[in-house]
């Protein structure tokens, strides 16, 4: 079976511009959608991007054990992973990547002890500040709370398989490439 690859790393670290680099450059690859309680984001489409659900949608979901994993993340929202449509993609032998956070990385670590983790780290903490302002979708309180977190999840880096820090896209997509080769 195909091992099923993780990412994870802190907001604004740019895992989602990496792995849509990712997929243009492997089409074989499968992106698992999570589902989230937030609401949509401008342009972002709902089955796409994300299952966007109730809370009490997400409960149901959580309670038939619908859900790989699952977490509350920036103390407001919840996200989690589908089971069904990984779990028939690695059946069928293609390679799945999972775009979840530090939480989420750890559950998957325990109960799939063969995925592997690839943590995307910022080139420093001033840059991360940077990509998180410069990308205008939360207000300046979102802004702390998401960088409380963030400082907790660069803690995290040393449970991963691997760590690769994001200086450009396309090297640090590359390098993600290589090692889900290697695995």
């Amino acid at each position: 079976m195909t091992r099923l690859t993780v990412i994870a790393g802190p907001t604004a670290v740019g895992k989602g511009t990496v792995v849509l680099w990712m997929l243009e450059k492997d089409p074989d690859i499968r992106l698992s959608v999570s589902a989230t309680t937030r609401e949509p984001r401008p342009g972002e489409v709902d089955g796409e991007h994300y299952f966007f659900v109730s809370d009490q949608e997400f409960d149901d979901m959580i309670s038939a054990g619908e859900l790989l994993e699952y977490a509350v993340v920036h103390q407001k929202h919840r996200y989690g992973t589908p089971r069904k449509p990984v779990e028939e993609a690695l059946k069928a032998n293609k390679q799945v990547i999972l775009e979840i956070d530090v939480q989420g990385a750890r559950q998957i670590k325990r109960s799939m002890p063969e995925a592997n983790l690839i943590f995307i780290a910022p080139p420093n903490w001033d840059e991360l500040r940077r990509r998180l302002v410069d990308r205008g979708t939360e207000s300046p309180e979102q802004v702390e709370i998401r960088l409380e977190t963030a400082k907790a999840e660069l803690a995290a880096a040393s449970e991963f398989d691997h760590t690769v820090i994001n200086y450009e896209v396309a090297e640090c997509g590359q390098q993600v490439l290589d090692l889900m080769q290697a695995s």
